[in-house]
């Protein structure tokens, strides 16, 4: 008959100590046949179980001393017991279930993984190169911090809502870009099969009901604009300014495109003869190929420009690259601050009294359509590249009205130059 180990107390237990010489001791403890406390020659404490499981020996884990106790040590003992009894091996059940969390974590995908092979299978589709990296530079800078190292299968609502949160009211439109993006890796995992339910950062029915719109903590307003009855002023003063800076804002009035879009205009964009810029799609906000109508006045800034071998753009920096748009903000301060300095009231929003930005150019331009003139608001919207609603889209979707907004800018050229009334301008079109 096999000896019975006498039951030791916790007490006992906790008194047991290493020989002093040779390699692991092992201490029968009792109250379960099998059950040892095994101590290292410098202190460490474990306890194993050992059993046998069919012909085979077998030492079993149970955990460490003393955060595993010696009640818990036991209960463990007798689970691992019946598991035998019930024709289990709890080794090789163990080696099962590690073997299959593994194989689990090898076929997972971390939100990190997952954005650099999204943005490897997306971003040839980008032909800019800048908005390649606004795309990176926005996951990197606001999601990976939340979001990288988490297996995309386990993404929540709450753990997008961690990256969304901290910048949602103070910079609304980084975060809503960043939540769009987040959505198409996301998408991207579900249909590469690395994922399946619902999308956590999907906007309607989803994050909608748990952060407020957009539009509403946004409460941003709008850029500064000159003034409509300013804007001859302005201009006239623009144009006794010298350098790239202010042809580039000069321009930028005459077309009322975006700050943007003229600094990065390249010379093959522009045909001087049919007096037309086509900005590719690649560089539109929209993505739209947009089409502008050039007035005789931005056809003579073109050709009085001067044009650098090896350099295709139309208004380079001093050293050859893009302008910055630090330049045109400079030079908007700039002339603010002259226009005070001569006696002048400068430069100044008509709302909020702030002295006027580059990109309130485009306000300036809409006003003047809106309330000195008679075009069609929509057409005033089309020049402006912004998206127009579901009838007049469709209406527009082949036609963008060139020839009919030529009229539009050649009229506002006119008022910019003085060569309009300076009063109520009415433009009439058939």
């Amino acid at each position: 008959m096999p000896r019975v180990a006498k039951e030791l107390s916790a007490l006992d237990v906790k008194r047991l100590q290493h020989p002093g010489k040779g390699g692991n001791a092992t201490f029968a403890v009792g109250g379960v046949s099998g059950l040892l406390l095994q101590i290292t020659p410098n202190g460490g404490r474990t306890w194993l179980l050992r059993v046998t499981v069919g012909a085979r020996r077998r030492e079993i884990g149970l955990g460490g001393f003393p955060d595993v106790t010696l009640a818990q040590a036991r209960d463990r003992a007798r689970e691992a017991k019946d598991q035998i009894r019930r024709g289990t091996d709890p080794v090789e059940e163990r080696r099962a279930a590690r073997a299959t969390l593994e194989a689990a974590r090898r076929r997972g995908l971390t939100f990190a993984d997952a954005t650099e092979r999204y943005l490897d299978a997306k971003l040839e589709g980008f032909k800019n190169a800048k908005h390649r990296d606004q795309w990176r530079n926005t996951l990197q800078t606001y999601a990976m911090p939340e979001l990288g190292k988490l297996l995309v299968d386990e993404i929540a609502v709450q753990d997008v809502l961690r990256a969304l949160e901290p910048i949602w009211t103070e910079k609304t439109e980084t975060a809503s870009r960043l939540r769009g993006r987040i959505e198409s890796v996301l998408s991207w995992a579900t249909v590469a099969g690395h994922r399946t339910g619902d999308n956590p950062a999907r906007w309607a029915g989803n994050l909608k009901e748990l952060l407020p719109a957009p539009s509403k903590v946004k409460q941003e307003e709008n850029h500064p604009a000159v003034q409509i009855d300013d804007a001859p002023r302005w201009f006239a003063e623009i144009r006794e300014r010298e350098g790239m800076g202010s042809r580039a804002l000069e321009f930028t009035a005459l077309t009322a495109a975006r700050s943007r879009e003229v600094r990065g205009a390249l010379w093959e964009e522009i045909d001087l003869d049919k007096g037309l810029w086509i900005i590719p799609a690649a560089r539109m906000k929209m993505d739209r190929e947009h089409r502008v109508a050039l007035s005789a006045e931005a056809v003579e800034l073109l050709k009085a420009l001067p044009r650098f071998e090896g350099n295709p753009l139309v208004f380079p920096a001093p050293r050859g690259g893009e302008m910055s748009d630090m330049t045109l903000s400079a030079t908007m301060k700039r002339m603010h601050a002259a226009d005070l300095d001569a006696g002048g009231k400068g430069f100044v929003d008509r709302v909020n009294k702030r002295p006027a930005v580059p990109h309130g150019l485009r306000s300036t331009f809409r006003d003047w359509v809106a309330e000195r003139t008679h075009f069609p608001g929509d057409m005033a919207e089309v020049a402006l590249a912004h998206k127009v609603g579901n009838a007049v889209e469709a209406s527009y979707r082949r036609g963008d009205m060139i020839e009919k907004r030529r009229a539009m800018m050649a009229a506002w050229a006119d008022y910019l130059t003085g060569k309009a009334r300076s009063g109520v301008q009415v433009v009439r079109i058939g």
